[in-house]
């Protein structure tokens, strides 16, 4: 059994997003248990952090890995308080060109494995915060990830499915959504590419540690969902107003903006099992390019100001075409009585005279 610290389990946290968070807990003070299947870079974790983090290889594609992985967190450390589900896969490649397999080892870990973190969190937890790291892509999906997009929807109504069951059953365990935008993550170096240069992240790009910001937000004010980056904001107000019009345009562009400039000199790929040449490090290649900081907001938040913002202009145009048309009725109105008073003075005029004469 741990010290009297917080236990916080991040699974998918030897690399990228996972590991910034894993960064950002300790931290806070957390003793961080980090699920990966790479022992190497946990290896690498443990020599970093020392006895702030607890590692362990695991699956997170397979259940039976993920439960065994929870009962020891348990025995060792201590129920969690914590559980953020960061693992994922994906392929740069034509949805034509990825077989049954690819296309379910892609689904099996980025989106199952989020299932089966869930799982296993609310078995060990009593009350706390699960927070599973989504994307922008949940919203407005790209080409040549289509595993990936279809993965990242699925957690997205998942994780809605699951929340309304929590709260019908007042469990004080608050699940929260990150929405992710293109992040400086080891993804971009090591996954499988079918494009004819090296993949990049689609611009603008942010460091992890803006994701790993998100996801303390999300702990802290028990967010419902939280939107990271202008990217992701312009992405769902124009996906929900002008769909034919994005999908348009990245029928033009989507796939030029995930290709680099660079040729793809990678040997092999994290798809069969992690890809051991590669440090623990939350950044990828992109630090050059990458910002530092970006727009956090909460979804609902959000989605009120733009709802008000519409509502207000909507207010605005019908106030100021409500007054136009009372200011034509007005001047038409005014004419009609000048008009009519003109002929009554006519009229009684022309009844003096004739009486005069």
């Amino acid at each position: 059994m741990s010290d009297t610290k917080k236990i916080a389990v991040v699974a998918g946290g030897s690399a990228g997003v996972g590991r910034a968070v894993v960064d950002a807990l300790v931290d806070r003070g957390y003793k961080v248990a980090v699920l990966a299947r790479g022992k190497s870079r946990l290896d690498q974790l443990q020599a970093h952090h020392g006895a702030d983090v607890w590692t362990r290889t695991a699956n997170v594609a397979e259940q039976a890995q993920v439960d065994a992985a929870a009962d020891a967190i348990v025995a060792e450390l201590g129920a969690p308080s914590v559980w953020v589900n960061s693992a994922m896969l994906t392929s740069f490649s034509r949805f034509e060109d990825v077989d049954e397999a690819e296309f379910r080892k892609i689904t099996d870990t980025t989106y199952l494995g989020t299932v089966n973190g869930c799982r296993a969190a609310l078995r060990i937890m009593s009350k706390g915060s699960i927070v599973n790291v989504g994307s922008g892509l949940a919203y407005t999906s790209v080409p040549y990830q289509a595993a990936y997009c279809g993965a990242k929807h699925a957690i997205e109504g998942f994780t809605q499915a699951l929340r309304i069951e929590l709260a019908r059953d007042a469990r004080p365990i608050n699940l929260s959504m990150v929405q992710l935008p293109a992040m400086n993550t080891p993804q971009f170096d090591w996954t499988r590419n079918r494009m004819d240069r090296k993949p990049q992240p689609a611009p603008p790009i942010f460091q992890p540690e803006v994701a790993a910001k998100a996801v303390l937000k999300a702990i802290d004010e028990r967010s419902r969902e939280v939107l990271v980056g202008r990217s992701v904001l312009k992405l769902m107000s124009a996906n929900f107003a002008l769909p034919d019009v994005v999908e348009a345009k990245l029928a033009k562009m989507g796939v030029e903006a995930q290709k680099s400039d660079q040729p793809d000199n990678m040997a092999g790929d994290n798809l069969d099992g992690p890809y051991e040449d590669y440090p623990s490090r939350a950044h990828g290649s992109y630090d050059d390019r990458a910002e530092e900081s970006g727009v956090i907001v909460d979804g609902d938040v959000a989605r009120k100001t733009a709802l008000i913002g519409g509502a207000l202009a909507l207010l605005a145009l019908g106030w100021g075409f409500g007054r136009a048309t009372k200011d034509t009725a007005g001047t038409s109105d005014g004419g009609a009585f000048q008009t009519t008073r003109h002929h009554r003075v006519a009229r009684d005029t022309g009844d003096r005279a004739a009486f005069r004469s």
